[in-house]
């Protein structure tokens, strides 16, 4: 009897590491995440991937209706936060994983688990997830755009990633929006990220709530002063769904420079479908009148207006399912009627 292959697809980020186990149809066999405290070191953490991968592989074995020797491990798919050198197989980010620069993760898995691997950067892994099996699906050109903590951008056109030079991943949250806006560790000033991302919107309330003194009577400072920390852009949406002015104003700003960013990302790829993700858009709703009104504004030159606008679907598993996406592109395997 010839072997089910299946494949594990990892997502790597500056919080957590998440694992599962695929089939070449999708199916999420088992699913497992941790930690991955970064600065503990590169080697602690390939450690603990190496550990999580094992765990999903024993468990989906454990737990499959066919025999455990019918199940046989084709390759390992990684979506790592970038910077990264594919085609090297390193990362190469200080930035959210701090002492993570020029880490070489394939070689150590390759040798520990016998198969090929591949690296992605985790924008593009979330993408291919969501076009193989979640909102992006028969989609041929297709945006994503994760705002979170940064904003990530990828494209798929016609069912693979689009790179760019020297297969670099598009880092279209550094497009920039307002050259006079705040500084960016990137080097610009008001580029997408500093002005809409969840860190920008944090600073934002924060600043705008130090100018006006304890006294503004905004919610956001009784939310910070019950949270002991700044605000951040949780706050922001909890406070302006109560219907506070200042939140409001911070969230009005943001949706301005995300249309503006979205308009960018329509007029130079025109996409079918954008997708939104990442924990800011989990608040779209609040943002959505304003980003609707500037893309509707820019309805000139291409038909921006006929683009439509989605959530993902798969949420927190998108990069796992994505990255063993990407794995089974490699092995060139017949997906099923998934695809």
């Amino acid at each position: 009897m010839t072997p089910q292959p299946i494949v594990v697809g990892v997502d790597l980020g500056g919080t957590l590491v998440r694992v599962g186990a695929l089939d070449t149809r999708g199916r999420l066999l088992h699913y497992v995440e941790a930690p991955i405290e970064a600065r503990r070191g590169p080697q602690e953490g390939l450690a603990l991937i190496e550990d999580l991968i094992q765990t999903a592989l024993d468990l989906a074995v454990s737990q499959a209706a066919k025999p455990a020797e019918d199940l046989e491990l084709a390759g390992i798919g990684i979506g790592a936060t970038g910077p990264i050198d594919r085609s090297q197989g390193a990362i190469q980010n200080p930035y959210t994983l701090p002492t993570w620069e020029d880490v070489d993760i394939l070689t150590p898995l390759q040798s520990r688990f016998g198969v090929p691997a591949t690296l992605e950067n985790d924008a593009d892994a979330a993408a291919l997830g969501e076009y193989w099996q979640g909102a992006g699906q028969g989609i041929q050109h297709l945006a994503v755009v994760t705002v979170g903590t940064g904003i990530g951008t990828a494209f798929v056109y016609r069912g693979e990633l689009y790179r760019g030079l020297g297969e670099v991943h598009p880092e279209g949250g550094h497009q920039v929006i307002d050259p006079q806006g705040p500084p960016c560790y990137c080097g610009a000033r008001g580029c997408w990220e500093s002005l809409a991302s969840g860190t920008a919107i944090g600073r934002r309330a924060q600043d705008l709530l130090a100018s006006r003194g304890e006294g503004s009577g905004s919610l956001l400072w009784k939310l910070s002063q019950e949270a002991q920390k700044d605000v951040d852009a949780r706050m922001v949406a909890q406070a302006a769904q109560a219907g506070d002015p200042l939140a409001r104003q911070v969230i009005e700003e943001a949706g301005q420079a995300l249309g503006l960013g979205l308009v960018n990302l329509i007029a130079f790829f025109v996409p079918e479908v954008i997708l939104l993700g990442g924990g800011v858009m989990k608040s779209y709703p609040l943002f959505q009148p304003v980003v609707e009104a500037v893309i509707a504004r820019h309805n000139v030159v291409v038909p921006a207006r006929q683009v439509e606008l989605r959530l993902v679907r798969l949420g927190r598993q998108a990069g796992v399912i994505g990255a063993g996406y990407a794995m089974l592109q490699l092995l060139n395997t017949t997906f099923g009627d998934g695809v």
